[in-house]
């Protein structure tokens, strides 16, 4: 884990029992990870609107959005990405922490940042539920609503996923979402999954 020198971590007097007791619901991570196009964030937002509706607090941290603020400094080369999980990750698990489940819509293209990811919550006794949004990037590819895959094919962009950078699928996903099912369909499917 990374830290800054001389700081000492301030616990509170709330304990995550109490969180939970006054969300009636226990905090977590569901990590959507998949190619650009893939429907993660489709299925995050469906996500979203169900859990909150059955009255779980949930809260959607989106790739794009997090890189409008937090993330905004961060590029696309390889540190970049793997610095752009690890500040998703650690604002993750303090929602989490917070008693509200924490949803994540991100590329992340490398396994092992992922799992780093997944390692901090067990590390801190947190539930993390990988979905893998399995779609293929000629479906990615002809979906591309930003265009993106265009401009990399030109070589308007490099270090793009799926084109000239690696996508690392996830090895021990707790889902697979596949085409085919609806974005509200594959966000029942991980409601059923958490069993809230």
């Amino acid at each position: 884990m990374n830290k800054s020198p001389n700081v000492v971590f301030q616990a509170g007097n709330v304990t995550r029992a109490q969180r939970i007791a006054a969300t009636g619901h226990e905090g977590l991570t569901v990590w959507l990870t998949g190619l650009s196009g893939s429907g993660k964030s489709t299925v995050a937002v469906a996500l979203e609107q169900q859990l909150v509706a059955a009255g779980v607090p949930a809260y959607l941290l989106d790739g794009d959005n997090l890189r409008h603020g937090l993330n905004g400094d961060l590029g696309f080369d390889a540190a970049s990405r793997n610095e752009n999980v690890r500040r998703a990750g650690e604002v993750a698990v303090l929602f989490a922490d917070a008693g509200i489940v924490a949803i994540v819509p991100l590329i992340s293209p490398y396994r092992a940042d992922r799992d780093r990811v997944r390692a901090r919550h067990a590390e801190l006794g947190l539930r993390f539920v990988e979905v893998f949004v399995d779609t293929p990037i000629e479906l990615c590819e002809q979906r591309d609503v930003k265009g993106l895959y265009a401009k990399a094919r030109a070589g308007e962009i490099t270090g793009f996923t799926g084109i000239d950078d690696p996508y690392q699928a996830p090895e021990h996903a707790e889902l697979v979402l596949t085409p085919g099912p609806t974005a509200e369909e594959g966000a029942a499917a991980i409601v059923e999954l958490l069993n809230l």
